[in-house]
């Protein structure tokens, strides 16, 4: 973590009266966790705050208490703006548009994230970043703990929420002693695992509708690059009547990865405006997903990552998709037998 931008960021939050909180426009649950734990830090700093989303909460995540205190409605009077868990202009194009760009841009603006790609912002920003953090939400508990900022019970319950989802529990390749080490300090301060566990499962339970849409996805996976590589489409027309309901991408990206040979798993979305997003994940056995979604401008973690594109056809991003993989994965293998 850089030591001197903490500092400076605890600076522009103290002296801030209202405190506007930015997530992505592909909110997930280090990115609510993370927001909603520094709203209840904040708080207790004495601190008005704002919970920002240009889109709506998708349901699975509800189990994240205060989730319904996102708001698509861009506060006129914050006087600090903090953007977590992203540093991706693509990623937050809503959000930037230029009445609401003025307002974010009239005051200081701090990033706290823990992707590894670099910020492509366009305006001054005060980063914070630890990209060996497996989540946000673990860089929030240290630099809480750097600064001296209080840390609720509820604060450290969504930081909890925020770690246990990027690293699926604690099993990811990025989770380290770090990660364990702070899940075990929200423990100690009150966070309840087995709570926010029960809540996630049950706002993961599926209508039979959305359980036979997984089944139609399932049956539309395509195979490139003898299976390495693992794409299925996600048209608009489903992403309009299934999303209320549950992401479509989320549904079947980790039973592609599952699959005997599969290397990497895309999910591509394609909408009625020309925008076509994907998101990737990756097996161990090919830390790819954050160098195939920079051939698109995207960005991420090696393991998952994802980007959004506008004007392209599905065909041509999915023959770039096959020759941007099939490089990728040259090389990781040549760079890995190269370090036996």
């Amino acid at each position: 973590m850089n030591i001197q931008n903490a500092h400076q960021a605890d600076e522009r939050v103290r002296a801030a009266n209202h405190i506007v909180i930015i997530q992505a426009e592909n909110p997930d649950g280090d990115s609510l966790g993370s927001s909603l734990a520094l709203e209840a830090i904040f708080n207790e700093l004495g601190k008005k705050v704002t919970l920002y989303c240009a889109i709506d909460i998708p349901v699975y995540l509800h189990y994240a208490q205060g989730w319904d205190r996102v708001t698509d409605e861009f506060p006129r009077d914050a006087d600090l703006t903090i953007i977590v868990d992203t540093s991706s202009t693509a990623l937050m194009e809503k959000a930037l548009v230029p009445e609401n760009l003025a307002r974010i841009t009239a005051g200081p603006v701090l990033v706290m994230d823990h992707h590894a790609t670099a910020s492509d912002l366009a305006f001054e920003h005060i980063a914070i970043n630890d990209s060996s953090a497996v989540a946000t939400g673990e860089l929030i508990f240290y630099l809480a703990k750097e600064l001296g900022w209080p840390l609720p019970k509820d604060a450290c319950e969504n930081l909890a929420v925020s770690i246990l989802a990027d690293s699926l529990g604690l099993i990811t390749e990025g989770t380290t002693a770090q990660s364990v080490y702070a899940l075990a300090g929200l423990v100690e301060r009150g966070a309840r695992i087995s709570d926010i566990e029960s809540r996630r499962r049950e706002f993961m339970k599926k209508s039979p509708e959305i359980l036979a849409y997984k089944g139609r996805l399932l049956q539309r996976i395509e195979y490139y690059l003898d299976n390495a590589l693992a794409v299925v489409h996600i048209p608009w027309d489903e992403i309009h009547d299934f999303s209320a309901q549950y992401n479509p991408s989320v549904l079947v990206l980790d039973e592609m990865r599952l699959v005997e040979g599969v290397r990497l798993a895309v999910a591509i979305k394609t909408y009625p405006d020309g925008k076509v997003t994907g998101k990737l994940r990756a097996n161990p056995d090919a830390k790819i997903a954050e160098t195939v979604a920079a051939f698109f401008g995207g960005g991420g973690h090696p393991y998952a990552a994802g980007f959004k594109i506008h004007g392209d056809t599905l065909e041509h991003v999915t023959t770039e998709l096959i020759s941007a993989t099939d490089k990728a994965l040259r090389d990781y293998d040549t760079k890995t037998n190269a370090t036996l």
